[in-house]
């Protein structure tokens, strides 16, 4: 049999963060051929599940992992024969197992990390709520500006693979524009109002919907009691769980609260909401007034916004600004980031909290919007929290915790120094941060700061 060059497929590294992937299915077979570019393996991480590509044309020689395998990165999976016939039945095609690499020479170029699949909510669609779309499959549906849903799919489980992308070009019915994305508001980054508060124009949001258990695996029977059910973490989940205890274990980690009166907030944001979706296009929610308010605070408290390194502290002059995200799907938190938000204003930080937070949910990061936060706001206030303590991400040395905003009577003092009760919108602001760098005094007059920022909101200093 002919044997041309021999190329390796690895485990790809999706972000700075990830070790290592799951393999969910491989769609080809030993022994079965393969075009380059079409899809070999899908993989789940803590990060996205996707489908890598293959990186040449050929016949599948070997497979060094089963499906279910957790693999490390930059780890070879598979050999592709570039010079190989198919057939798969011969004496000298090798079993589907895993087994040691072969002698042969190989290939030395590895390919190109795959990237986060294209969202689909009709073909492709697995039906437990994830989606595989190839790399290039997406890539030519962006180009082209298609409707994902518009393709009829060939591929396996009706997924539209490129040669159906291809054949819906050729026949001329991509001509016809696809529908414009519709504008969603962002409930995870926006405390809402109290239920008393609304307006008829801005209703307060729904309650959420209870989330489902953070876990896939049903344990076998005999491992729980009656009335009891035992599962399984997943992946995800058990990199968030190794991720948090090595951070509580490194890092010192205090809280401190400071109460925020959010009343010209929220007369700002309702002036300005309107103008905002009609012009931009965005809704405004009251993240991107915390997160401005904050990166302005870190400019004159800069060592909450640092990297610890055994006895020496990375102290940066930039803000790159994690927003932690529920995941629909309950497999935990994800937190993108938002790169040089310090050079953002209120316009552009909105644009990029409802990006994110979009993308977070249908898994189509891409690795420099998953790495590289410095500072990072979590926001749990959405559903009703009003104090939380949360754990410091690691490399960073302090994280925000927005929490719910409230009509409360609290005590006001006029210009003349005369008290009385007012009714005002109020909110906790809760920072954890690491004791070996920030001391108790300097977080309290970082805090003090994101107060004032807050509480008296210059529009236009502020770029609204």
């Amino acid at each position: 049999m002919a044997t041309g060059t021999l190329v390796d497929v690895v485990m790809p590294q999706m972000g700075v963060s990830v070790s290592e992937g799951t393999i969910t299915r491989w769609a080809k077979a030993v022994g079965e051929t393969i075009e380059a570019d079409e899809t070999i393996v899908e993989i789940s991480t803590d990060k996205v599940d996707t489908e890598v590509p293959s990186p040449a044309s050929g016949v599948v020689r070997e497979l060094f992992a089963g499906e279910g395998d957790t693999v490390p990165v930059n780890t070879r999976i598979a050999v592709i024969d570039t010079g190989g016939e198919g057939g798969g039945g011969g004496d000298d095609t090798p079993a589907e197992a895993p087994q040691e690499a072969p002698a042969e020479p190989r290939a030395e170029a590895a390919p190109a990390p795959a990237e986060p699949a294209a969202p689909a909510e009709g073909n492709g669609h697995n039906g437990d709520g994830r989606t595989f779309v190839s790399p290039v499959v997406a890539r030519m549906v962006s180009e082209h500006g298609l409707d994902i849903n518009a393709i009829p799919g060939t591929g396996r489980g009706g997924r539209v693979t490129k040669k159906d992308v291809q054949g819906f070009i050729d026949s001329g019915a991509a001509a016809a524009p696809a529908q414009a994305p519709e504008v969603h508001d962002v409930p995870h980054f926006a405390p809402p109002e109290a239920p008393e508060t609304a307006e008829p124009a801005d209703p307060a949001p729904a309650p959420p919907a209870a989330p489902a258990a953070p876990t896939v695996e049903v344990a076998a029977a005999g491992e729980a009691g009656p009335g009891e059910e035992l599962y399984r973490f997943n992946t995800i989940r058990k990199v968030i769980a190794r991720h948090m205890r090595h951070s509580l274990e490194t890092a010192a980690q205090v809280t401190t609260v400071i109460e925020v009166d959010m009343t010209g907030v929220v007369n700002l944001r309702r002036k300005w909401k309107p103008e905002y979706q009609s012009r931009y296009g965005v809704n405004l929610t009251y993240v991107p007034f915390v997160a401005r308010a904050t990166i302005d605070a870190i400019g004159r408290w800069p060592w909450v916004n640092a990297e610890v390194r055994g006895e020496t502290a990375l102290i940066k002059r930039y803000v790159n600004l994690g927003m932690a995200v529920a995941v629909d799907d309950a497999k935990g938190l994800m937190v993108p980031v938002i790169q040089h938000a310090e050079e953002k204003n209120l316009v552009g930080l909105s644009r990029s909290v409802i990006d994110l937070a979009d993308k977070a949910r249908t898994k189509t990061l891409s690795n420099d919007e998953m790495s590289g936060g410095t500072f990072t706001i979590t926001n749990p206030g959405v559903f009703g929290a009003l104090i939380g303590t949360p754990i410091i991400p690691e490399g960073q040395v302090a994280i925000l915790d927005v929490e719910a905003i409230v009509k409360r009577p609290v005590v006001v003092t006029d210009d003349h120094g005369n008290d009385a009760i007012a009714i005002r919108h109020m909110m906790f602001l809760c920072l954890s941060y690491d004791h070996r760098l920030v001391d108790g005094a300097y977080a309290a007059q970082f805090m003090a700061q994101v107060k004032t920022n807050l509480e008296s909101w210059d529009e236009q200093a502020f770029g609204l």
